[in-house]
């Protein structure tokens, strides 16, 4: 398997993961009469902060909204890096880590927090980024005609 696969994989599920986000966070009412209470206060009961008028269901929403907002350029960003693995393997092994780092983050907020499907969306992803990253690591390619400088040093070089 070749880094530019899996970070294309990757962009595919974060994408699917998107649509899922924001389809179950615009249409989720709770199932329980206590669960639609709170949601409803959250929605009514406002306070002042700043000057302006806020509740913790516009709070709930802005963020809800921001975090979809989150995985499409996260799916943007792993087709990107696909593309990036392909031509130029060597250039992504920091920010390929940190990616995956990131998700790896996610995918513990996850587990804590949120439905099965959060989880296993969160795992495969983090998989595959960490696996891409590995890979596009391994492939660094010296172009040819390019010296690769020593880690040996002679008692010439030290002064």
């Amino acid at each position: 398997m070749k880094a530019t696969l899996l970070y294309r994989i990757a962009a595919v599920i974060f994408f699917l993961f998107g649509i899922g986000h924001t389809y179950g966070f615009l249409t989720f009412l709770p199932s329980s009469e206590e669960g639609r209470a709170v949601f409803k206060a959250m929605q009514d009961v406002h306070f002042t902060e700043h000057g302006a008028s806020l509740s913790y269901g516009g709070f709930y929403s802005g963020f809800g909204v921001s975090a979809g907002i989150q995985l499409f350029f996260s799916s943007y960003l792993a087709w990107y890096l696909g593309g990036v693995a392909r031509k130029a393997p060597g250039t992504l092994d920091l920010i390929g880590w940190v990616f995956c780092a990131a998700q790896l983050v996610g995918l513990v907020i996850n587990y804590r927090s949120f439905a099965p499907p959060a989880t296993i969306f969160g795992l495969v992803l983090a998989l595959c980024l960490g696996w891409a990253a590995w890979l596009a690591r391994k492939n660094v390619a010296v172009p040819q005609g390019m010296a690769v400088p020593s880690l040996e040093h002679s008692s010439a070089d030290i002064h």
